[in-house]
């Protein structure tokens, strides 16, 4: 069989993937891998090979003794420094190719899930298909799992921005680790600084939280996590820049 090599658009897409699934699920057998594969036209062993290159450039997977593949080619590189650097462009613009692949438009993607496209069409496009990746990213990242809790039931987790959305550039709003997963509770305490995460991943609760009742239902949902550590992801570790941002800005009002 003649070696195809690969293009720039394929690496793409299966980073794209790899940002989508978490790192140890990857092998030939997994549905987006399969998936992924029949779209490129690729092997589904070749898709989870590619993957696996991926992860050896990733810090936060080392740093928890996870090892990458070790034949990554210059153009593996070459995509995860670009990636890195440019998550809105690229998230964006591999969300497109998979769209083309599969005969569908970027508008009728957004049309399919109910969410209006006004006078601002192509930000708005680009901005609604950022956040479903970042989402999709950052849930991966964390199995699907609150970080304070634990709570795995995915219809009441949230992909919270770090350093708030408002805040942030085009790419800080899209780059998975300015996220964390965090349940629907936390996530709103969390954006309203009542709660933060410290750069070495401790949680803290502010003094001020406090509610009409005998304060049980604080104790129970905020102050049992207090000094205790987060989960941390197998990858896209929370960056310590957003955390010391939110703890500087968004907490200290409350604090």
């Amino acid at each position: 069989m003649v070696h195809r090599p690969w293009t720039r658009d394929e690496e793409i897409i299966v980073f794209n993937l790899y940002c989508k699934i978490p790192f140890q699920q990857s092998s030939k057998n997994h549905p987006s891998v399969i998936q992924t594969a029949a779209l490129i036209g690729r092997t589904p062993s070749a898709v989870n090979m590619k993957i696996g290159n991926f992860g050896s450039f990733d810090e936060t997977l080392r740093r928890k003794g996870i090892v990458g593949l070790t034949n990554a080619s210059k153009m593996d590189r070459q995509i995860w420094e670009e990636f890195s650097g440019k998550w809105d462009e690229l998230a964006f613009e591999s969300e497109k190719l998979i769209a083309q692949l599969q005969g569908k438009s970027m508008e009728a993607e957004i049309e399919a899930i109910g969410i209006p496209i006004g006078l601002t069409r192509n930000a708005t496009v680009k901005q609604r298909v950022n956040q479903g990746f970042f989402r999709k990213a950052v849930l991966a990242a964390y199995g699907s799992t609150c970080c304070i809790t634990g709570l795995s039931n995915r219809s009441l987790l949230i992909a919270s921005h770090i350093k708030p959305w408002a805040d942030s550039s085009e790419t800080e709003k899209t780059n998975p680790c300015n996220g964390l997963c965090l349940n629907a509770l936390h996530d709103r305490a969390f954006d309203q600084g009542f709660l933060t995460i410290t750069p070495d991943y401790s949680i803290h609760i502010s003094s001020s939280l406090s509610d009409a009742c005998d304060g049980r239902t604080i104790e129970s949902f905020f102050r049992c996590y207090e000094k205790k550590r987060i989960s941390v992801p197998e990858k896209f570790a929370p960056e310590k820049s957003f955390l010391q941002y939110h703890n500087d800005v968004i907490f200290e009002h409350w604090k």
